[in-house]
């Protein structure tokens, strides 16, 4: 079987853990973001990241990883057999970074927005072949969390979601297909539980980890909302409630006081050394 080449546009934590996981599986992956910096880190948080999914038996056995390339070049997306697009929850950049996209790659070329709650056809309108957009949304991190949340936009061909399943077989995921709607499954349930939680705090009924050991001891939430928050990014956090808020009116997906003050003190979870909680 020939190997595939997987573009990743967007080389932030969702980019790079995206990223890692294809290449932990053996496959190529050309890597874009218009910061070297940004791609510098990338690569070092790639490296540790495979380290972390092998020694979790998240890879398969014996498997040479595949070779990361990264750029600050978009042009080097257009022999991908897949992209998949990885840009902050913002729908202008995601517009712009899309368009892009689509006027560099063959017609038939599977176009993935990694997304966790941008309606696929809302963003239909900015690529040329909306038959081939579909949205993913990868939890974090994508090299240890084995199950995808698909979604079909009303215009994606059966082609389309077709090679994306088979891509997504091939690197050790599940895959559950869904509809398309603001914040489809996953987002549209997890995001205002945290942003009550967040409420919880702020109002002074609880301490942040006195809210996360009850849903983890009473109700079986495996790390506790807030420490999930803080594995998500606050910021990502309050752009995706925001974007939920603007199109579904639910006062629940409004931004709690308590995130966006953390995001302006630059708290903004795992990736920053501080959020809910203080991380070494």
């Amino acid at each position: 079987m020939d190997e595939p080449l997987v573009a990743i546009v967007g080389a932030g934590v969702m980019g790079t853990g995206i990223s890692t996981l294809v290449v932990g599986h053996g496959l190529p992956v050309v890597l874009v973001d218009v910061d070297d910096g940004v791609l510098e880190r990338a690569r070092a948080a790639s490296a540790t990241g495979l380290r972390h999914a092998q020694l979790a038996g998240a890879l398969p056995a014996g498997r040479a990883p595949g070779k990361l390339h990264t750029t600050v070049s978009l042009s080097e997306v257009a022999d991908a057999t897949a992209v998949i697009e990885a840009v902050t929850e913002l729908p202008e950049k995601k517009a712009e970074v899309l368009a892009g996209i689509s006027e560099l790659v063959r017609p038939g070329t599977p176009l993935i927005s990694n997304t966790s709650g941008i309606p696929i056809d809302e963003m239909a309108a900015w690529v040329r072949h909306p038959d081939d957009l579909i949205g993913t949304h990868f939890m974090n991190p994508a090299y240890l969390i084995a199950m995808v949340e698909v979604i079909r936009g009303p215009k994606t061909a059966d082609q389309t979601v077709d090679a994306v399943l088979s891509l997504l077989t091939r690197l050790g995921r599940r895959a559950v297909v869904v509809n398309d709607a603001p914040g489809f499954v996953t987002s549209r349930l997890l995001h205002p539980m945290i942003n009550d939680a967040a409420r919880v705090v702020g109002d002074g009924t609880a301490t942040v980890e006195e809210v996360d050991a009850l849903m983890q001891g009473c109700l079986g939430h495996p790390t506790g909302p807030l420490r999930t928050a803080d594995l998500i990014g606050i910021d990502n956090l309050v752009d995706a409630l925001a974007a939920l808020h603007a199109r579904t009116g639910d006062e629940r997906c409004r931004p709690s006081e308590v995130l966006l003050e953390k995001v302006r003190r630059g708290e903004l979870g795992r990736k920053s050394g501080r959020g809910f909680y203080i991380y070494k």
